[in-house]
């Protein structure tokens, strides 16, 4: 008999006495802390922001103790973030495969570049148990195909997967994309949970241009738009609970 979902262990309770917005930023900061995936100073895209524990992370790698150095993030999701949020966090309520690239950079067209330091996306599709992990492959390899216009060389890319049947597939592209790439999951993912999260490290341009995507695969197709952005219930879930 599977085991009734626990919402309210450790991971969540650590996020409402440290004021983040949900648990899912225990994940991040696992993964910073083995791979370096953002640095000082970095232009950050959050793909999928909401509820805001990510931009809360990102915020505090990217400009440590609020001591400036440029590190900028920005945060696109279809539903508002609520939380309050630093100074160097802009968000857009909008859907990043439907929104070019000029405007995801005019958001924060202040630090004069052209391109993002680093792509973080934590999103999951709309989940019925019959197929989630061909929905979320689809996410992964539509964020890859956002690189070319929105990644600088050299940059690195974080993304969530439910692991299954087309994940290798997503895992060798994204090799093929970046010098270094893996996989990894942290302790802050429920014991239950599918998920895993891919990683890249120095992007190369030239290399993602022949880098096809899995021929005639499930993969390759678009999402349908109910499965664009994470899975939510009908009510907000209680902060911290993600």
């Amino acid at each position: 008999m599977p085991q009734p979902r626990k919402l309210h262990d450790e991971f969540f309770l650590r996020a409402k006495a440290e004021g983040y917005a949900a648990r899912s930023a225990y994940k991040l900061l696992e993964i910073q802390e083995k791979r370096r995936i953002l640095k000082r100073g970095d232009l950050v895209l959050d793909l999928g922001c909401f509820p805001g524990s990510w931009l809360q992370v990102a915020s505090e790698l990217v400009n440590p103790s609020g001591m400036g150095g440029g590190g900028r993030v920005l945060g696109i999701d279809l539903q508002r973030v609520e939380i309050d949020l630093p100074g160097n966090v802009a968000t857009l309520v909008a859907d990043a495969f439907k929104t070019d690239a000029k405007t995801l950079l005019a958001a924060i067209e202040e630090t004069k570049r052209d391109r993002f330091d680093v792509i973080l996306s934590d999103m999951a599709p709309n989940t019925s148990g019959h197929g989630d992990d061909f929905l979320s492959a689809r996410l992964c390899d539509r964020v890859l195909d956002l690189c070319p216009a929105l990644l600088r060389p050299g940059g690195n890319v974080l993304m969530k997967v439910l692991e299954g049947e087309p994940t290798p597939e997503v895992i060798k592209r994204t090799k093929n994309m970046f010098r270094e790439a893996g996989t990894t999951k942290p302790k802050a993912s429920r014991d239950v949970s599918r998920e895993i999260f891919i990683w890249g490290k120095g992007y190369e341009p030239a290399r993602a241009l022949v880098t096809p995507k899995p021929a005639g695969s499930r993969v390759a197709q678009p999402p349908p738009p109910s499965a664009a952005w994470p899975d939510r219930p009908a009510k907000t879930p209680p902060r911290g609970s993600r």
